[in-house]
């Protein structure tokens, strides 16, 4: 960015079909899930199976997006992992630090694609919300594909937060209707 603030990436895997509507997983960075393996978040393998995804279909677009902890930095991404402990789900942490529910932007997931002349995605997400932001800039999201991280105890409460209070179609994966760990 011209003002200096964290690049976000965009990651062309294979060769995506020109005219097709382009596999693309649009995902915030998440250190500790991405990069550590951590069991409290689905992050890191919502991570590895987009990138699989997009390599088996032989072609798409991975944004990775600077946004850490929806947006709030990872400093205070562990402030709010300390409240979890205490009992707050993870929005209303975030809320308790003066955050709101979910800082994330898709501004920057739109000028790439834009940049990239990509009009027409299918998009590997559960989140209602990126749907809802890459339509209302222009992109055509032709089709919303689920994916899904491995579910276990430690990031239940994350993952129920995510379908209760974000909305997230992850629903079947919370009955037991797709892989557990």
């Amino acid at each position: 960015p011209a003002d200096g603030a964290r690049e976000h990436l965009a990651i062309v895997i294979g060769a995506p079909k020109p005219g097709a509507p382009v596999l693309t997983r649009v995902h915030s960075e998440c250190f500790t899930g991405d990069l550590l393996g951590s069991l409290r978040c689905d992050c890191g393998d919502q991570l590895k199976g987009a990138i699989a995804e997009i390599a088996a279909a032989g072609g798409g677009i991975l944004l990775y997006l600077a946004q850490e902890g929806r947006s709030i930095g990872l400093a205070n991404k562990l402030r709010a992992y300390a409240l979890q402990q205490e009992g707050l789900d993870t929005v209303d942490a975030d809320c308790t630090l003066g955050f709101g529910a979910d800082e994330r932007r898709y501004d920057a997931a739109v000028e790439m694609l834009r940049h990239l002349r990509i009009e027409r995605i299918q998009l590997l997400t559960n989140n209602p919300e990126k749907v809802r932001a890459l339509q209302a800039a222009g992109i055509n999201v032709v089709d919303r594909l689920p994916l899904y991280g491995t579910l276990n105890r430690h990031n239940l409460p994350y993952v129920q937060a995510k379908v209760d209070r974000a909305g997230h179609w992850l629903a079947d994966m919370l009955s037991g209707d797709v892989r557990r760990k």
